[in-house]
């Protein structure tokens, strides 16, 4: 927006919110007040009768005497979580270690065999027949049956299956000999699966390309009958053969250059990137006469591989052009002086450090520029890639990699590039073999659909580790074979968590060196489009990024560094799909999780948060309420562990309680302290199935079947539900099927109307309207309350309790009530039917729940009355609160100039915002709450548009509980519009409006910053043993050449 016209909208504002002169005449307080408090009485006696409150609030103070009250020790609990982590990671640690031996051993007794011919269970033929109905080859039958362990996909437990890329022969020799040899994997998955039946799936990836997969599974091609899929580009691969490097490319774009060579040199510098993780460092540098920095404005400098830096990257390789001379000595000099300087920063891996050099030819061999920059030393290695046909420079180049522990490689056509670059990384794995350093390493959190099926929507982390050639004879050649590796869901990770002892807002999060978040429940790495779909950045969302108001960096620091404190502050937190929020003070503690790269945290929320109860029952009387039919436990709380021994799998949660608790199954592993009180919780609880069940058989109650369902949730997971009505009549069956998991307990957290409702005073409801069920017009009201142990701010949240109601029911109680008065003839002279007024009942959020015109249900209310609105902030009656989303997916549309674009209605300006600007896609859907201009609409939809990262600041408004009632009035075109707003009594009236301000997330500054990391311990540059000699896979060197490398070799290798 220009200058002029940003200070014409704030004069307008500020006239918008300027003191009003009327008074309020025209509408009597003490008639609203009359009106507030006929509905909210009316709408709680439904409440609290229907819920059961009343009785399960007696039933808990019955036991007040009886129960211990315990502050919960959060140093000593993320103490607990992180040995439990570190058992399940180093079960996994130990398996992949297993295949490691197994695999190696194989190799070594098997000799190659160039002839060798033999069948084996192709991924993608298994179970394929030809047109006469024969199996064909690499095919043949292989039993495969669904198993819930692995998302129902239809596997085999016996067999693995191998994977070929779609560009590389099924039966070249060198595919057929690592098949062969690494069969004997097989007996190894089969054994790890057996012994630890939390596995999921396990792997081996062969440097020759194959990939090797337990459980065998069918691997099904793309529309264009194409596997993409090639184990050497994935990040525990890379990470498991490699040390951490730091790189340059360095990309000719002379004269030569132009046409099918630069586009194969696109590509090279593209697969390039593929190679790089995490834990790299790189930059680009294209060169002819002059040096021309990818990004101009890293001159001089790297930045770290992740996700958004490296599409960053090729979105710049588009638009490099080929003209002029190649001057490579310059480029040379430069690309060796950012490493040297960079490297002496220690900001990068301060390991590896390599030079790509992606040309058509050298004319020199360079040897000045060598001899002042990495002679004798050599500890910047030269990878050049020959691109096209020729080969008349291909000595020059070959020498320089001979000459500098490098590799070189010939890339004529694009089907080439692929195998070429990975070249590179078997020599780079080169000091690490011939350490014979199993080096173990664990990727972030990832969602991998690439292999074919998809591993299941939840995120996992992978364990790896190389697998070398111990054969004497190719010693000091370091050769890899390949990588052995296992995935652990995250899933398994959040079982470990004790959530009952970590309050209603509490939980667990872990980090990666790197900063990122392994998890965190407000970490989101899907978005919906028609369907959940994964977000290009989101395993690298950064700790920083969800716990923004820690803006000093204190925590991640402190946990990057992997050291154990503790640390609090005031923090924002979002629910209902990042509608409403709540403001609350936490607590963190963390430590690092042993053996990995990884750190764990505990976040307690002061208060009730801070404390839980402990109360006993006997088994019998805990065992009889808990199999009651309305009773369920949550589903991802670990009550008993059932995944550890294939037979418990079968159990139900509460199977496997009694099972335990009668000694039936002594070698269950179970959380006693958690099973002993959500017995507890059952007995306490049990009155109100009795309860319920009456009110639903008495005809006279409910009549017009305006209260549907009655629920409770207990501290302990334990949740009751009762119908009051037939299942087939229910207006949202929601609250039964889990259709939308912000409403059930699940690993991370509580529901949200537990949520609400345990930040309410004590003895109040919270109503609100669920926002998915607003816009498919199947509207209910969630009426809850939440039922305390003590009376004081430190008792713990025994339960929260509450009601559906059908909306229409709930708003009929609403225009009942406002035409009630206290004239003595019954004749009142206002009312919500008067057309000269209009009513609307709204939550503390701002959004409506009744409205004379029902299509504004569940809108925001400054969308309605942006005027009142605004004047209800100035008043003090509602105040703002400034949000933040580091994970937002904006909305690009190519050419636009909507920057400019002029709005008088400053309600009217985050309309437009978030509607044509900041499109939150993702579960916020914040863009519905507006309704867009339809000619903008249709002039948006003529332009070609892309999701794009961005961060985004929001505001979002919360009622200010101290302020009972208020009235005001407004300008408006020669008039005063007068209002009163008042709180009914006993329930809830506030939260959420938005104000997005797009900020592009990959600005320079931004590039360029590096927050801190702890790099992996493990480095393996280069070793004395090692054969430079394997230097190159083109023509044989010339005898000239061979002349001129020898005696530098000799005098290198001597050093």
């Amino acid at each position: 927006m220009q200058p002029v016209l940003r200070l014409l909208f704030w004069f307008i504002l500020s006239s918008a919110l300027a003191p009003a002169r009327a008074t309020q005449h025209g509408i009597p307080l003490g008639v609203v007040k009359l009106w507030a408090s006929a509905f909210g009485g009316e709408i709680k006696s439904i409440s609290t009768k229907y819920s059961g409150s009343q009785l399960l609030q007696k039933k808990y103070k019955d036991q007040e005497k009886s129960v211990r009250l315990e502050e919960v020790d959060g140093a000593k609990l993320v103490k607990t979580v992180a040995e439990n982590m570190e058992e399940i990671f180093m079960r996994k640690a130990e398996a992949t270690r297993r295949l490691v031996e197994a695999a190696e051993e194989a190799h070594l007794q098997h000799e190659e065999n160039p002839d060798l011919q033999y069948e084996y269970f192709n991924a993608v033929l298994i179970n394929e027949v030809d047109e006469d109905g024969n199996s064909v080859e690499l095919g043949g039958e292989f039993i495969l049956e669904p198993n819930d362990h692995f998302n129902n996909l239809s596997v085999n437990l016996s067999l693995s299956v191998v994977q070929v890329p779609t560009n590389m022969y099924n039966k070249d020799p060198d595919i057929v000999n690592g098949v062969y040899w690494s069969e004997a994997l097989n007996k190894v998955f089969v054994d790890n699966f057996e012994r630890d039946p939390s596995l999921i799936w396990q792997y081996f990836g062969s440097a020759k390309g194959f990939f090797r997969q337990y459980p065998g599974v069918k691997w099904h091609p793309d529309e264009h009958g194409v596997i993409s899929f090639d184990c050497r580009n994935r990040k525990w691969y890379i990470q498991a053969a490699t040390s951490p490097k730091d790189v340059v490319i360095l990309v000719d774009v002379s004269g030569s250059m132009k046409g099918l060579r630069l586009t194969i040199a696109r590509q090279t510098v593209s697969s390039i990137l593929d190679t790089l993780g995490d834990d790299d460092f790189f930059n680009i540098i294209a060169y002819n006469q002059e040096i021309h920095y990818v990004e101009p404005c890293l001159n001089g400098t790297l930045v770290q591989a992740d996700r958004t830096n490296k599409d960053h990257f090729r979105e710049h390789l588009d638009k490099l052009f080929a003209k002029g001379i190649g001057l490579l000595g310059e480029a040379l000099a430069e690309a060796f002086t950012i490493l040297n300087e960079f490297n002496q920063t220690g900001r990068g891996s301060v390991c590896s450090r390599a030079i790509m050099l992606v040309t058509d030819g050298a004319t020199e061999m360079y040897d000045d520029v060598f001899a002042k920059y990495n002679w004798p030393e050599r500890k910047v290695r030269i990878f050049p890639y020959l691109i096209g046909r020729e080969s008349a420079f291909a000595d020059n180049l070959k020498w320089m990699a001979c000459t500098n522990k490098g590799y070189f490689s010939q890339i004529s056509t694009l089907a080439d590039v692929q195998e070429n670059v990975m070249r590179y990384l078997h020599v780079m794995s080169r000091p690490k073999v011939i350490d014979h350093e199993h080096d173990t390493v664990w990727t972030e959190a990832y969602v991998d659909s690439a292999l074919g099926v998809s591993k299941g929507p939840n995120p996992v982390t992978t364990v790896a580790m190389p697998v070398f050639s111990t054969k004497n004879e190719t010693k000091n050649q370091g050769i890899l074979l390949g990588v052995a590796g296992t995935d652990i869901p995250i899933q398994e990770l959040m079982k470990t968590v004790p959530k009952h002892k970590l309050g209603i807002h509490g939980y667990v999060f872990a980090i990666t060196n790197n900063g990122y978040i392994l998890m965190h429940p407000d970490l989101r790495p899907l978005y919906q489009e028609g369907q959940k779909r994964r977000k290009a950045h989101y395993s690298s969302v950064d700790l920083s990024e969800v716990e923004w108001e820690d803006t000093d960096d204190f925590l991640r620091t402190a946990m990057v560094s992997r050291k154990t404190g503790t640390f609090s502050m005031e923090v924002k937190r979002t629910v209902d799909k990042g509608k409403r929020v709540l403001s609350m003070h936490n607590d963190y503690y963390f430590t690092d999780i042993k053996g990995t790269p990884f750190s764990v945290g505990v976040t307690l929320s002061r208060g009730h948060g801070k404390y839980f109860f402990k109360g006993n029952v006997s088994l019998e009387a805990g065992l009889r309420d808990l199999e009651q039919p309305d009773v369920a436990l949550a589903h991802e709380w670990t009550y008993c562990n059932t995944d550890e021994h294939h037979e418990h799998r079968y159990l139900t949660q509460t199977q496997a309680i009694r099972l335990y608790l009668t000694g039936r199954k002594p070698h269950l592993k179970c959380d006693r302290e958690l099973i002993q009180q959500v017995l507890f919780d059952a007995v306490v609880t049990a009155p109100l199935e009795a309860y319920w069940t009456g009110l639903a058989l008495n005809k006279s109650e409910n009549p017009d079947k305006g209260v549907e369902i009655a629920f409770l949730g207990t501290r302990t997971g334990l949740s009751r539900t009762n119908l009051f009505v037939a299942p087939e009549q229910l207006t949202n069956q929601d609250l039964l099927t889990a259709e939308d998991n912000e409403g059930f307990f699940n690993a991370d957290h509580f529901p949200l109307w537990y949520k609400r409702s345990a930040e309410q005073v004590p003895g109040t409801f919270v109503y609100s309207i669920p926002f998915s069920s607003a816009r498919e017009n199947k509207s209910v009201v969630l009426a809850s309350t939440a039922i305390q142990l003590l009376d004081d701010r430190k008792s713990p949240i025994a339960a929260a309790v509450g009601i559906q109601m059908k909306l229409d029911f709930f708003q009929r109680k609403f225009w009942t009530a406002s035409r009630q008065c206290n004239a003595l003839d019954g004749k009142c002279t206002i009312s919500c039917d008067n057309e000269d007024i209009k009513c609307y009942l709204i939550d503390n959020n701002g959004f409506i729940l009744v409205s004379e015109d029902y299509s504004q249900t569940g809108l925001f209310f400054g969308e309605v009355e942006g005027a009142v609105m605004n004047k209800l902030l100035l008043m003090g009656s509602f105040k703002r609160i400034t949000l933040y989303d580091y994970q937002a997916l904006c909305k690009e549309y190519a050419g636009s100039s909507d920057s400019a674009h002029t709005l008088l209605d400053p309600f009217a300006t985050v309309k437009w915002l978030l509607g044509e600007l900041i499109i939150f896609l993702l579960e916020f859907n914040f863009y519905s709450w507006w309704n867009v201009d339809s000619t903008a609409k249709a002039e948006r939809a003529q332009r070609r548009t892309m999701m794009v990262p961005c961060d985004t600041e929001y505001p979002a408004f919360v009622s200010e509980r101290t302020i009972k009632e208020t009235t005001g009035s407004t300008e408006c075109e020669g008039c005063m519009r007068t209002f009163v707003i008042q709180q009914i009594p006993s329930s809830n009236l506030f939260m959420v409006v938005v104000e997005n301000k797009y900020n592009e997330s990959l600005k320079c500054e931004r590039l360029k910053f590096q927050k801190d990391r702890k790099r992996p311990d493990s480095c393996h540059p280069f070793h004395p043993e090692e054969n430079a000699m394997e230097c190159g896979s083109a023509a044989t060197l010339s005898p000239t050449l061979v002349a001129a490398v020898f005696p530098l070799l000799t005098f290198f290798i001597s050093r």
